[in-house]
């Protein structure tokens, strides 16, 4: 319950403190007196949007704070002392200002909170129907809100939408990863041919090198035939050759060192020389024997060499670079191996969730089913209070369907729900759109709030001109109904209508008053003679 409202330098609020009491709190005032403004005020506190537009022409902050009573409310007592936030004396102080710049500050008692933590507490003791909201009675969207909050399946609902939006997000994954599968494939017989073809080339370090030498050496036959008949002719092959002229030399060294022993050293050296080159030119010897050419390994030895040089450029420059492409093209194969495995897993997932949103959602149409019946019920039961005695009100559950009859399932379940209405005997329900006008849609959203205030732990309802519309005898049937609801709730009211007024509890007046030049608006508790000149004034319209 909402005990006080501090307001600080608020559009055209100065300065301002209004006490509210249980029951009906009544504001009345003229057009533009600033009902609106004490409301907005409100809302700012209850975690409304904040503008700097509405901060006082000529200061720099505007501020609300609010004293909330906290005791009744289960719900907003647990969510303090989740936060470690200690009511005094079963009340809270919520403090809120707004700066030029945008920025500001919110509290509840000592502790900083966010916005959006601030909506979270106080949407559980608070619920105000703004200006034209009746009009959202027009969205079926907030039909089928209306029924999750009255049936209590809010929390369903949001386990059902959580499962929904992984479910959602398992397809996109899915279907992304399918539509890389085309591209996968091709990538997979690219690499698998690589594979195969090197393999098949069955090439080693090294082979390259070893291959040119070859073919250098088959292509220049001749030429390495003539060079060898050359080196024969000049080593060994007449006795004018090198070898057998050293023989001679050696020869004659020998004698002479059997004359002159300081010559023995020059002949071991010559030994030694005719030795290396008997040896050297018998290696020749050998290797002119075996150099034999064959135009059939030529042709292999090019064929080879052609292959390395294809399988080059299209894998790597070398035979190594080659051998590397391979072993990460074998790596990849085997990771694209998993990405089926991936796949698999992922459509198991997919099938597993997509019963279980299913079952959740088919649980929560049941339920939504049996509530209706009871909403629409209780909410007729109060239509008839309001001046609407032969109205006919549902609430239609109906299950979304595909072309093929299956159950087509969305964020908040398979159903559509649809609130329907025959404000005339004899006539069948219709859509509100069709049916109901301004007047009717306030008593229809006013009939909501109560049997949703019956079934929650909200202990404040806030009305901006509920009563838009209305007047005569439904405007009495109104009254009678929002001093109904103030016995169990403490109920906010802005009203034009006097019939309504004249059941405040608690009268507060507003007024615009002028002082130095500047206008500022002030609110007054009135009771006795000035709440009779107010009723008076609101009967005479002026």
């Amino acid at each position: 319950m909402l005990e006080e409202l501090h307001i600080v330098n608020y559009a055209l609020i100065d300065e301002l403190s209004v006490s509210f009491h249980p029951g009906l709190n009544i504001l009345t005032g003229e057009t533009g007196a600033g009902k609106s403004i004490l409301i907005g005020a409100l809302g700012l506190l209850l975690g409304g949007r904040g503008e700097s537009a509405v901060i006082r022409t000529g200061t720099t902050e505007a501020s609300v704070s609010g004293t909330l009573v906290v005791s009744g409310n289960p719900e907003a007592c647990a969510w303090l002392a989740e936060r470690d936030i200690k009511p005094e004396e079963e009340r809270v102080i919520i403090r809120r200002t707004l700066k030029e710049n945008g920025r500001g500050s919110i509290y509840i008692q000592s502790a900083p909170v966010a916005r959006s933590d601030l909506q979270a507490f106080t949407s559980c003791m608070f619920d105000i129907h703004g200006q034209h909201e009746h009009q959202s009675l027009l969205n079926l969207e907030n039909h089928r809100k209306v029924l999750d909050r009255y049936g209590g399946l809010e929390d369903r609902t949001v386990q059902l939408g959580r499962s929904f939006v992984e479910l959602s997000g398992q397809k996109k994954t899915y279907e992304g990863l399918m539509a890389e599968e085309a591209q996968r494939l091709r990538e997979i017989d690219l690499l698998d041919f690589a594979v195969k073809e090197i393999d098949a080339a069955r090439l080693t370090e090294g082979e390259e090198e070893e291959l040119r030498q070859e073919k250098t050496f088959l292509t220049q036959h001749e030429k390495l035939m003539g060079y060898l008949e050359n080196f024969g002719s000049f080593m060994y092959e007449s006795r004018m050759s090198a070898v057998p002229l050293l023989g001679q030399a050696r020869t004659v060294l020998g004698s002479l060192s059997a004359i002159d022993q300081t010559l023995a050293p020059l002949e071991k050296r010559l030994d030694t020389v005719y030795y290396e080159a008997e040896d050297i030119a018998a290696s020749v010897r050998k290797y002119h024997a075996s150099a034999d050419f064959s135009p059939e390994r030529l042709e292999a030895c090019e064929e080879r060499l052609a292959l390395i040089h294809k399988l080059g450029k299209k894998y790597g420059s070398s035979i190594r670079e080659i051998l590397a492409y391979r072993k990460q093209s074998t790596e990849k194969l085997s990771a694209m191996g998993n990405r089926e495995r991936e796949l698999a897993d992922l459509k198991l997932s997919i099938d597993s969730l997509e019963k279980k949103v299913l079952a959740l959602a088919l649980e929560l149409s049941r339920e939504r089913k049996a509530i209706a019946m009871r909403f629409a019920g209780a909410v007729q039961d109060i239509l008839v209070t309001l001046g609407m005695p032969k109205a006919v009100f549902h609430a239609d559950v109906r299950q979304r369907e595909s072309g093929r009859g299956t159950p087509v399932c969305g964020p908040y379940g398979i159903d559509t729900v649809e609130f329907t209405i025959s404000p005339n005997l004899g006539e069948p329900p219709k859509p509100l759109k069709d049916v109901a006008s301004g007047g009717e849609l306030s008593r229809i959203m006013l009939s909501l709030k109560t049997v949703l205030a019956r079934s929650d732990d909200i202990g404040s309802l806030v009305f901006d001109e509920i009563d838009a519309g209305i007047g005569g005898e439904v405007a009495l049937a109104v009254g009678r109904h929002m001093k109904e609801l103030s016995k169990y709730k403490q109920v906010l009211c802005i009203t034009h209508l006097a019939s309504i007024a004249v059941r405040a509890d608690n009268h507060l007046k507003v007024e615009k008053k002028i002082l130095d030049n500047r206008t500022r608006t002030e609110v007054v508790r009135i009771a006795n003679e000035q709440k009779v000149r107010e009723i008076a004034r609101m009967l005479a319209g002026d």
